[in-house]
């Protein structure tokens, strides 16, 4: 069930946006060669209880963190632990999400450590452009076919692949709402979208192919190939004309 949200709760999405906006600034601030995932992952933690708020992520699904630190070829849900220490010229994921006042906003981001290389820096700008070609289309009326089928066709037209088994989803009071929110589509199929649905859209994207490989043994889900993969996401609300984007 789609779930509409009246003015109150859209403010409340509204202000656990803009704490999910400053974890990710803070955490890109703080992500370096040398640094561990944890200490990240705590200055996340530190700084979401500080706006009397809480972490979306942490037992979510039994996950243990607060943030989700994915490094290269981990998609997504890499767990942050002191052994993980960045090095240059990898690509760290950060996903992150917020409660505040019963609501949640969930964003990510994708991080250069240090100098990335030309493919990876591409890997990265596609990405995150992919989800702006993609929220053009999007008012109310229109169909989240029309969104997918823009994400996916910017980034196939750069040579990349886009993920299939992991999707975007409505959020608010749960952090996982309907509806699915696919990174691909055709125009004028799927849910039609109406003014005041609040959806986190999240394009995930590989420099090889597109299969990923879930593990029984762990949280993170991994490209099939080994290859790099880039993430980003935002929390929006549906208006009349447009969007509004709540975590940037």
């Amino acid at each position: 069930m789609i779930i509409v949200k009246n003015a109150l709760q859209i403010a409340a999405m509204r202000k656990a946006g803009e704490i999910v906006r400053d974890i990710l600034s803070l955490v890109e601030e703080h992500a370096k060669e040398g640094v561990n995932t944890k200490y990240l992952d705590t200055l996340a933690y530190d700084y979401i209880k500080k706006q009397n708020a809480y972490p979306s992520f942490l037992g979510f699904g039994d996950f243990p963190g607060s943030i989700c630190a994915s490094i290269d070829s981990e998609v997504v849900h890499g767990v942050p632990s002191k052994k993980r220490i960045l090095e240059e010229g990898q690509l760290l994921k950060i996903d992150a999400g917020a409660l505040f006042e019963g609501y949640h906003a969930d964003a990510a981001r994708t991080i250069a450590i240090g100098n990335v290389g030309e493919k990876k820096s591409k890997l990265m700008e596609v990405c995150k452009q992919s989800f702006f070609e993609g929220i053009k289309v999007l008012k109310e009326g229109a169909r989240l076919g029309d969104l997918g089928y823009e994400i996916q066709q910017y980034v196939e037209k750069h040579g990349f692949s886009v993920v299939r088994e992991l999707i975007g989803h409505g959020v608010g009071s749960q952090l996982h709402e309907d509806p699915n929110v696919p990174n691909y589509g055709i125009r004028g199929r799927g849910t039609r979208l109406c003014a005041n649905m609040t959806i986190a859209i999240e394009p995930m994207i590989n420099l090889g192919g597109k299969e990923v490989v879930f593990s029984d043994n762990t949280f993170a889900v991994v490209t099939a190939d080994g290859s790099p993969s880039a993430h980003y996401e935002n929390t929006v609300v549906i208006l009349p004309d447009g969007v509004e984007i709540l975590t940037m």
